[in-house]
């Protein structure tokens, strides 16, 4: 019996996409629900969108982050796997950095500087997804807007705390 010795490439980026999806959730989950109080002591952003719309939208985030990960991985050429992969894992180094620099050590610069970086390296991810799939790259713009906002959220504290 012949066995292929290595898995299919397009298997291979379509789970690394979905580990840095898990990755993505669970790093910033930690550090968000790190220091509870001390985030209800802010003064926010008149423009903030309430807790139970951030409490929706994040899981919506994920969930469709995921399911691109797939389109894009059987869509795609290896190359635009490869740039969709490496644009989204630094987008979310970037994401989890502003996560740890905002709850942490309360570092509004570098957790703004973090979510304006997050947000220009969605860019070409969104690109790409919409290569792969229009539905998908619809899908995944609420992301982008979404990371826009956080951004200007961002900086919203910056300018108040």
């Amino acid at each position: 019996m012949d066995y292929p010795l290595l898995v299919d490439f397009k298997l291979i980026t379509a789970g690394i996409g979905i580990l840095l999806v898990f990755i993505y959730a669970f790093g910033s989950g930690i550090w968000v629900s790190s220091a509870p109080g001390w985030y209800s002591t802010l003064e926010r952003p008149p423009w903030q969108p309430p807790s139970s719309f951030i409490g929706i939208i994040w899981p919506y985030n994920f969930i469709v982050l995921g399911f691109a990960s797939y389109q894009v991985s059987k869509s795609l050429t290896r190359i635009e796997n490869i740039s969709w992969l490496v644009f989204f894992g630094l987008s979310i180094i970037a994401a989890l950095t502003w996560a740890y620099q905002f709850y942490v050590p309360h570092n509004f610069t570098l957790a703004t500087i973090a979510l304006v970086l997050t947000t220009v390296l969605t860019i070409p991810v969104l690109y790409l997804t919409f290569r792969a799939s229009l539905i998908m790259g619809l899908l995944l713009i609420p992301y982008q807007i979404w990371v826009a906002i956080a951004a200007s959220l961002a900086w919203g504290y910056l300018t108040r705390n």
